[in-house]
């Protein structure tokens, strides 16, 4: 019988990402934790020749982890315009409510790895929501560096914004 080792280990991966308790290895580098320190007044606005702002982004992570759970794990009947899907139209979710709904659809997708029965299902082909069929495996994968790369943008966001900039804790010698 094959165990969870690596289940065990994606999940790990995907706390560290989002930035659950109990993920503090990385914490600065974490989504939620990124989240955390915006300010509202940051939370819609963009910089000089800024495309998107943090508000976006936010609802962009959620949406795909609602949809990759819908397609890969569930009957992937959604559509991107479903409520389910994308709750508020950009420029009008509230930031504590649109991160409360981020945590709970993180939450749905991690609970679909949870279920995975051993190992041998990380390599079981599974739909994409663009119509190709990925590795359960690689789709978690994504997740995970979906999560990483957007906190990162939101860092960076929240640097130019001028409402924090995290490397002085580095700087001084922290980090």
């Amino acid at each position: 019988m094959a165990g969870r080792s690596g289940i065990e280990a994606l999940l790990h991966l995907i706390e560290m990402a989002f930035g659950e308790p109990g993920a503090q290895e990385v914490e600065s580098q974490a989504l939620l934790q990124n989240l955390a320190s915006v300010p509202e007044d940051a939370w819609r606005a963009l910089p000089s020749a800024g495309a998107r702002s943090i508000e976006s982004i936010v609802l962009h992570v959620g949406t795909c982890k609602v949809m990759y759970a819908d397609y890969a794990f569930r009957d992937g009947s959604l559509g991107w315009s479903d409520t389910e899907v994308q709750p508020w139209p950009e420029g009008e979710a509230p930031m504590a409510e649109t991160i409360d709904w981020l945590v709970t659809v993180h939450n749905r997708l991690v609970e679909h790895v949870q279920d995975l029965a051993d190992d041998t299902e990380l390599d079981r082909p599974r739909r994409t929501n663009w119509g190709d069929e990925w590795r359960t495996r690689s789709i978690i994968g994504a997740m995970i560096t979906h999560d990483a790369y957007h906190a990162g943008e939101i860092n960076h966001l929240r640097s130019m914004l001028g409402s924090d900039d995290r490397w002085q804790y580095i700087k001084d010698g922290f980090g």
